[in-house]
């Protein structure tokens, strides 16, 4: 399993969010020390998935929704785009562009609770 750690402020809220509008599965959450927890959340299904990490210091804080500069760094790949885009919107998932088409599939950009920019994705290789 592959994971890819994400700075969050606090871990309830993020677990909640990723839990309830992404519909992720919560895979671990165990205390390590009294402020720091080991949190695992991922896709239904999937092999890999996000370690939850607080923040802990200025520049840390300071780099929550914006880990990777402003670009999309996160994607989240799907069988149904249509489904998901409206399961998304509905939940209130914040889409800052609207769904397009591309030569390797569906797409649209999304901001997650702290602004880190996902790609919700639908890839057309190997459909037709």
């Amino acid at each position: 399993m592959i994971l890819t750690a994400l700075l969050v402020d606090e871990y309830d809220a993020a677990l909640s969010v990723f839990a309830q509008k992404l519909g992720f599965e919560p895979r671990e959450d165990t205390m390590l020390t009294d402020d720091k927890r080991w949190v695992v959340v991922a896709p239904h299904g999937a092999a890999n998935g996000l370690l939850l990490t607080r923040a802990v210091g200025d520049r840390q804080r300071e780099a929550i929704g914006d880990q990777s500069g402003g670009r999309v760094s996160l994607f989240l790949e799907t069988d149904d785009f249509a489904r998901d885009y409206l399961a998304y919107t509905q939940r209130d998932l914040r889409f800052v562009e609207a769904a397009r088409h591309e030569p390797y599939g569906t797409v649209a950009v999304f901001e997650d609770l702290y602004g880190n920019r996902w790609d919700l994705i639908e890839p057309s290789v190997g459909k037709g």
